[in-house]
């Protein structure tokens, strides 16, 4: 395969629609709190990515936590009101979403190692911690973090409020089932065979 191919920017990896970095070598040993919101160009990216009719409005707010080992706790949450089509009566509807976000970010050697500590877990009775997120080229980026939270939070069968899907019941006419059309054909044949056969 060729060098020029489009393996990295190909259409199998979703660009990042909203995009907000923080150096962790900036982040002070108090922790970082910081607010996005999203603009309207961003909020048609996250839609266009996210397969969604549109993003009214989308805002989150975190707290960046030092941990140990050059490990980050972020916490926090995403709050966005989107635009659907109700599965049931095709009409537009709006739904807001308020997400809770809390992960930890560590540095990608520290994966493996962290990850094999949450297998352990899984074994033990207690509630399952999430493996971390790497920290990637040195950031951590909060936009990206509040996009898939938002769309881990989207209903994919969004329904109107009192929607109830019902399957349409016609009443029920003798002559019009499945097999009217066979009855038919095979009433037919009486019709035109009364009359007696030859030589008889």
């Amino acid at each position: 395969m060729s060098k020029t191919g489009t393996t990295k920017t190909g259409t199998t990896e979703k660009p990042d629609p909203w995009r907000v970095p923080v150096a962790v070598a900036q982040i002070p040993e108090t922790g970082l709190h910081r607010d996005i919101e999203a603009d309207q160009a961003i909020r048609n990216a996250v839609a266009d990515v996210g397969g969604l009719r549109e993003v009214l409005s989308v805002q989150a707010s975190f707290d960046v936590t030092p941990k140990s080992g050059g490990s980050f706790q972020v916490a926090g949450y995403v709050r966005a009101r989107i635009g659907q089509t109700c599965v049931v009566t095709l009409e537009e509807i709006e739904t807001d979403i308020d997400e809770p976000i809390d992960l930890i970010f560590a540095p990608p050697e520290q994966i493996p190692q962290m990850a094999a500590l949450v297998d352990e877990a899984e074994q033990g009775d207690e509630e399952t911690p999430d493996p971390p997120e790497p920290i990637e080229n040195g950031m951590i980026d909060l936009g990206r973090v509040a996009t898939d939270a938002l769309y881990l939070a989207v209903d994919p069968y969004p329904r109107k409020p009192g929607a109830v899907f019902e399957p349409v019941v016609e009443a029920a006419d003798p002559e019009d089932h499945p097999f009217a059309a066979l009855k038919a054909l095979k009433a037919e044949p009486k019709k035109s065979g009364t009359r007696k056969p030859k030589g008889k």
